[in-house]
């Protein structure tokens, strides 16, 4: 749709699009997720009977506004990026939830609730001692999100718009990918990708190679998933095939750090050591925070994915996705080492 531009006028770093999730965090052991049913360290979709099920065993636990885009939206308005978020939410409890959230932490978060239809998605996540989180998710609303809800003027806005690969599931969704996508070119403007989960890569591997080839300049992806993405069995296969689809990729490898790539430049990253991994609940998204926080500042690939990696560093070490120690100090230093 046109839209009304939204996010109070002006250039925005970064507008996320993605699945409007209210997160519900809980400890559990691995006898606990064995119990229910679930992989442990993946994401499950689950219906709204499952969900009403698991939710009402899961003792006590933290609801908070989450999914993966939004945990990046978060990230990148603590660093002080000028953000705004795409997703849809039904006009109930948890819809305020998320509402009130992610307007609080300083992103611009316009998208009109639905009055009817599923309830606002929640996505129940298991914490185990090792700190792996295993997620069972309830889609709800945020699945019904199509072309109408995108506001082209919005996107018109942004010098780059990051799409969560989790929303990858549905028509309408993939319809709105490619509408949001083909506005940001047509201003002049970038286009970023998380791939999200290997699931999700092995479910639309296909679908998810035409998308990066012909409309994606940003890829972002784990190992599991860009290996699951080219169906190749080694790392550095993967790597020489994705610098051919798009400009630019940031593939992380938990503890190996991460590489970040444009065409021949490839730039190995450490990743930042803390004193004891409490949950890696966004991790990758935090890591997505701190480089497109990066290329927004244009800085260099290197510096991004060592932005990228001091927020996923301060992800790990707490409880939830959402950052809880100031970003803009932690990324200071190394701004500063780039003259920026």
């Amino acid at each position: 749709m046109a839209g009304t531009g939204g996010a109070s006028g002006g250039a925005l770093d970064v507008l996320c699009i993605g699945n409007a999730i209210v997160d519900v965090r809980a400890h559990a052991s691995d006898a606990d997720v064995t119990r229910l049913g679930l992989a442990k360290g993946t994401m499950t979709l689950i219906d709204a009977p499952t969900a009403e099920k698991l939710y009402s065993a899961m003792g006590s636990a933290v609801e908070a506004s989450g999914g993966s885009a939004g945990n990046t939206a978060a990230g990148l308005a603590a660093l002080g990026a000028r953000t705004a978020y795409i997703g849809k939410v039904r006009n109930d409890e948890l819809g305020r939830i998320f509402t009130h959230d992610i307007r609080a932490i300083g992103c611009a978060f316009d998208s009109p609730p639905a009055t009817a239809g599923a309830g606002t998605a929640r996505c129940l996540i298991y914490v185990t001692p090792d700190a792996q989180r295993t997620m069972a998710t309830y889609l709800g609303a945020c699945a019904e999100l199509g072309p109408d809800d995108v506001d082209t003027a919005l996107v018109a806005r942004a010098g780059i718009i990051y799409l969560e690969g989790y929303l990858w599931d549905r028509d309408a969704a993939k319809a709105a990918f490619l509408a949001a996508a083909k506005a940001s070119h047509a201003a002049g403007h970038r286009v970023a990708l998380s791939l999200s989960d290997p699931f999700c890569v092995d479910r639309h591997r296909n679908s998810f190679r035409d998308l990066v080839a012909g409309h994606v300049d940003i890829l972002f992806a784990n190992e599991a998933e860009i290996l699951s993405l080219y169906q190749v069995g080694s790392f550095d296969d993967a790597l020489q095939r994705v610098c051919k689809d798009c400009q630019i990729a940031a593939l992380t490898r938990s503890e190996k750090g991460s590489v970040a790539v444009s065409g021949d430049e490839v730039h190995i990253v450490d990743a930042v050591n803390v004193a004891k991994v409490v949950d890696t609940t966004g991790a990758g998204d935090l890591y997505a925070s701190g480089f497109l926080y990066g290329l927004a500042r244009g800085a260099g690939l290197a510096i991004c994915g060592r932005l990228g990696a001091i927020c996923a560093g301060e992800a790990i070490g707490h409880m939830g996705p959402r950052p809880e120690a100031d970003l803009k100090a932690l990324a200071k230093p190394a701004l500063a080492a780039a003259g920026l």
